[in-house]
């Protein structure tokens, strides 16, 4: 019992005629009759009562019909479901992303994606960088959204730059520096710093005390805060000053200055990546409208 048997039985069935179901499949009639006693001998049933004008469906026939239909109306979702997933049409995409870096452009594009694939089940999680490489590794995300990736394991990825970002001073407003437009850090060498945990993010703990360094100190650090949105506020409320990527302004800030700092040239990437063993359409999918939004995405982060 096969698909083309079936579909053969069920246009019979449907024309109550052999030579009808052979011009609806677009084949012969001795093929239909062969597909027929086929499968009437595999069955060992009979399923059509035949004269010289009339073919009549049996009681055996009539219950094979209703499985038939199931199994053709079954066979067809498949291959629909097949290819839909071969396009990245179907199935699940799990995207992890910074929230400061991320905040406002993330919900577009999703809502983007779902627009051209509304049967895929999107799933965003909040995620430090650190964060997300333990994910990629027990493989619970699909795509992330973040800084650049230990040179261990940046050859497991494939990744593109979505926007670069730059380190910036992060004030009070009532600080006495908070007026400037760029600032020497060694200006703030007596404050207090709260720097984001070096373990969420290797590179922008490492790359915060260089900077410090280079000016001629070394940070008295009180705070190590592990989400960005706890930094802001801490700085807002007083507890000290900050160093971090220009992005966290879109974050809660009120009570907060952005100030730039003078000789900081470090480029903050801001990446899209996924692994390079993750052959699943969706994921190529939506990494084409991550990246057909960059100028976009550019110019709100500017």
């Amino acid at each position: 019992m096969d698909i083309k048997t079936l579909k053969s039985f069920v246009n019979v069935a449907k024309h109550q005629s052999f030579s009808e179901a052979a011009k609806e499949l677009h084949t012969v009639q001795p093929a239909i009759s062969r597909h027929i006693a086929q499968l009437e001998n595999e069955l060992d049933v009979v399923l059509f009562i035949r004269n010289s004008r009339d073919v009549a469906i049996t009681q055996a026939g009539e219950q094979l019909l209703k499985d038939a239909n199931a199994i053709l109306a079954l066979a067809a979702k498949a291959k629909t479901q097949v290819k839909r997933a071969h396009n990245g049409q179907v199935g699940t995409l799990n995207i992890a992303h910074l929230s400061s870096a991320c905040l406002t452009f993330m919900a577009t594009l999703v809502r983007k994606y779902k627009q051209q694939y509304p049967h895929v089940h999107v799933t965003l999680f909040e995620m430090t960088a650190t964060e997300q490489i333990n994910a990629f590794k027990n493989e619970l995300i699909d795509i992330g959204f973040s800084r650049p990736l230990p040179e261990s394991i940046s050859d497991e990825f494939i990744k593109h730059d979505i926007y670069i970002d730059k380190l910036v001073a992060v004030l009070n407003k009532d600080h006495n520096e908070s007026d400037k437009l760029s600032i020497d850090l060694n200006d703030l060498k007596n404050d207090k710093f709260v720097i984001f945990d070096r373990d969420e993010a290797v590179g922008l703990f490492d790359e915060t005390i260089m900077l410090c360094k280079s000016a001629g100190f070394s940070p008295n650090i009180i705070s190590h805060p592990r989400h960005m949105q706890t930094l802001v506020t801490e700085v807002a409320a007083g507890l000290g000053i900050s160093i971090a990527p220009h992005c966290v302004r879109k974050l809660y800030s009120e009570g907060c200055v952005f100030v730039a700092i003078k000789n900081a040239t470090k480029k903050i990437p801001v990446e899209v990546q996924y692994k390079q063993s993750n052959l699943n359409a969706t994921v190529h999918a939506f990494v084409d409208i991550a990246l057909a939004a960059k100028p976009e995405i550019q110019r709100s982060m500017a």
